[in-house]
């Protein structure tokens, strides 16, 4: 085996696609948290070069034992049964023993920031791990919803690694929309791989109720989506207006586009469309919070 292979496998396991997605909003609670109460970036750099690698350990931990728990029903899908953990390419001893490590070495960096910070980690393994992978992800369609508490808890921890009071309104904004976020995302996805999960008797919402009721549903969350966007408000007009129109656009996008696409392709869009909800939202929450420090720092 190459070195280039090995990385590559390796990169399954973990699941680095996911560990970029999840280290954008982080920094953008980061990023806010040290905007908010006017703290220095320079003084806080080593705590923030902490959260950056102890939360990408974490979420790398975290995809290494979910790898590790669904061999049984990734070997039934077509888009998961060449994982390493299916195919026996790398032993799942060694897999369990990287897991650990990374999760150890995770919550020590986090803790080295904040002991905040490496308990929301912590909680965000759990919830991944436990009642996500090991429960409802194969017994329930509210499987989603448990799922989103861990995908939406990095922007806390970014928060807590910089300022220790993580119940400031704009803190749970960020985390209320990543939860919310979640629902019509992965719902599309689900549309998308709806055989695959069927193979694998995991019950989808699509799986076992039907696209209607997903698309309902899915609407239903991007009306609660629109309206979290006034959680902004006490901080920054602008900001509540970008959450607020990108919400509108999907929620549009959703509503009158369903009368001239196939669900499919339907759902094709709300997946595009939900990767560019997410990149503008908290990139301009960084880029607002940069230029906001900037600023004051004039």
């Amino acid at each position: 085996m190459t070195k280039q292979s090995k990385k590559t496998l390796w990169a399954q396991v973990v699941k680095t696609g996911i560990i970029k997605s999840n280290l954008i909003p982080m920094i953008a609670g980061l990023m806010l948290a040290l905007y908010t109460y006017q703290y220095s970036f320079t003084d806080n750099i080593a705590n923030i070069l902490l959260a950056f690698a102890g939360t990408a350990a974490i979420i790398a931990a975290s995809g290494a034992f979910n790898n590790l728990y669904d061999r049984d029903i990734d070997a039934l899908m077509a888009r998961t049964k060449v994982r390493p953990t299916v195919t026996g390419t790398i032993s799942i001893k060694r897999v369990a023993i990287v897991a650990v490590l990374l999760l150890l070495i995770g919550l020590g960096l986090l803790y080295l920031a904040s002991p905040l910070a490496a308990f929301l980690g912590f909680l965000g393994v759990f919830f991944y791990v436990i009642p996500y992978t090991m429960w409802t992800k194969r017994h329930t369609i509210w499987n989603t919803e448990v799922g989103s508490i861990s995908g939406a808890i990095p922007p806390l921890i970014g928060w807590a690694a910089v300022a220790p009071d993580i119940w400031h309104p704009a803190c749970w904004a960020l985390f209320l929309i990543m939860v919310i976020w979640q629902m019509p995302h992965f719902y599309a996805i689900a549309i998308r791989k709806k055989e695959d999960y069927a193979a694998a008797s995991i019950p989808m919402l699509p799986v076992v109720k039907s696209a209607r009721r997903t698309y309902i549903q899915s609407n239903i969350y991007l009306v609660l989506l629109v309206l979290s966007s006034f959680l902004f408000l006490p901080l920054s007009l602008g900001l509540t207006l970008m959450s607020l129109i990108l919400g509108l656009i999907w929620l549009g996008l959703s509503l009158f586009g369903s009368r001239s696409m196939t669900i499919e392709v339907w759902a094709n869009k709300m997946f595009l469309f939900s990767l560019v909800h997410m990149m503008t939202i908290f990139s301009t929450v960084i880029i607002y919070s940069s230029i906001g420090l900037i600023l004051n720092a004039l």
